[in-house]
């Protein structure tokens, strides 16, 4: 029966584990609660291919209860129930241990029926997931977790992973320079991603007198994109949108066009243009008002160009945010604003500032004292605008750049 290569050469020991050295290391906490053999309830959260699975196979092996293990996107609540049945038979006299793979695909009920056996102990639980376990994971699994993180592996333990599978080849592979270093790069941190590609190079390789030679060019094809993590709706697309919109606040153009380059590439150009949008008016702001006008040009340049031209416009756009001067004293006015309105604070708008442009208003008493500010020196009087519960409240703070100071320097002349 075939079994692909990454299956084959599946460690069964931590040692054999390539990368996680900050939790399997040599002092790593993960490792020490492994060799203890007193497993507790866990959730593995990393991308594909770094060894969730493997880790949790040895496991496994390390522990006295009975091994079960469930597959989050074709379980059913009959599946678990079945387990659960089997708890205190002669078959799992120390419990079950229970590995939940792509555990976010449970819905709330599946993963409240375990709830109960996680807490008297019969149920212990090992579950892994590809998305962020504090968005995706019932909190009251996650009180009664550990969430350990596994990281994208290294190319250097990457190539580690290649020579290994090597070995397992029947006939010798012969890579030509670049190759295993090429894949090793290439595979985005994904061991099953890299060894998927060598088993594919391997197979289709030209054979001579019992080797098969594997060429850079093949390699190349094999692996295009490859590296990319690309899911729209996954974790790592948000980081990527939350890293482009904290370089550019952060004034770093190269991260800035980097992390667009990251979006752009995964074929994502109109969160890369609402990103750099709300980022003009929440982070440079007054500092420099046209920056939004300019990239709101920029934008619609990029959706009328499409790509690839799209690129150099939205470029533009971040480098010139990045670049800009910053002030983010729009958003926290506005956000201070909706907080007093939220907490109960939405007084009555002030008599003279009613609507008076109907016949009866004036009876009401509906703008008999409003003051016409333009009929005033420098089209400004002194009069009441918030409602009396707020009526002293400064909500909007002038930035310390050149633009708001020299805005606030013109009303305090006029105010004073």
């Amino acid at each position: 029966m075939y079994r692909p290569l990454a299956d084959r050469i599946r460690p069964d020991s931590i040692e054999d584990v390539f990368g996680q050295k900050h939790i399997l290391g040599e002092n790593g906490i993960l490792r020490r609660i492994i060799l203890t053999g007193q497993i507790p309830n866990m959730v593995f959260y990393g991308p594909s291919g770094v060894g969730k699975t493997t880790v949790a196979g040895i496991i496994a092996k390390h522990t006295s209860r009975e091994f079960k293990k469930l597959n989050a996107t074709t379980a059913s609540i009959n599946d678990i129930k079945e387990i659960v049945a089997g708890l205190d038979t002669l078959l799992t006299p120390n419990g079950v241990l229970l590995y939940i793979d792509e555990i976010q695909y449970f819905n709330k009920k599946q993963q409240q029926s375990l709830l109960e056996f996680m807490e008297n102990g019969k149920l212990t639980i090992i579950a892994s997931t590809t998305e962020n376990p504090y968005f995706y994971v019932y909190s009251a699994i996650l009180s009664r977790a550990t969430v350990f993180e596994f990281k994208p592996i290294e190319p250097c333990d990457v190539r580690l992973a290649i020579e290994r599978a090597l070995t397992k080849l029947s006939d010798e592979a012969v890579f030509e320079d670049g190759v295993a270093e090429h894949i090793s790069n290439a595979c985005g941190g994904d061991i099953r991603k890299a060894l998927n590609a060598v088993e594919l190079l391997y197979d289709s390789a030209k054979r001579e007198n019992g080797k098969a030679f594997v060429t850079l060019d093949d390699a190349k094809i094999v692996t295009q994109r490859s590296a990319m993590r690309a899911d729209r709706d996954g974790d790592a697309h948000y980081d990527i949108m939350s890293a482009l919109q904290k370089s550019i606040r952060g004034s770093d153009p190269d991260a800035a066009v980097y992390y667009l380059a990251r979006l752009l590439e995964a074929g994502d150009m109109l969160s890369a243009c609402r990103r750099l949008l709300v980022t003009a008016s929440e982070d440079v702001g007054l500092a420099y008002p046209q920056a939004v006008t300019i990239v709101k040009s920029c934008v619609d340049s990029a959706l009328q160009l499409g790509m690839p031209e799209a690129r150099i416009p939205l470029a533009e756009a971040a480098i010139l945010l990045a670049t800009s001067p910053k002030s983010n004293s729009a958003i926290c006015a506005i956000d201070e604003a909706l907080s007093d309105i939220r907490n109960g604070k939405d007084g009555e708008v002030p008599v003279h500032l009613r609507d008076a442009h109907y016949s009866g208003a004036a009876k009401l008493g509906r703008g008999l004292t409003y003051k016409y500010p333009h009929s005033y020196e420098n089209h400004w009087v002194k009069q009441q605008y918030l409602p009396d519960e707020v009526k002293d409240k400064k909500y909007y703070h002038y930035g310390d750049n050149k633009i708001e100071a020299a805005t606030q320097k013109y009303w305090n002349e006029i105010k004073k």
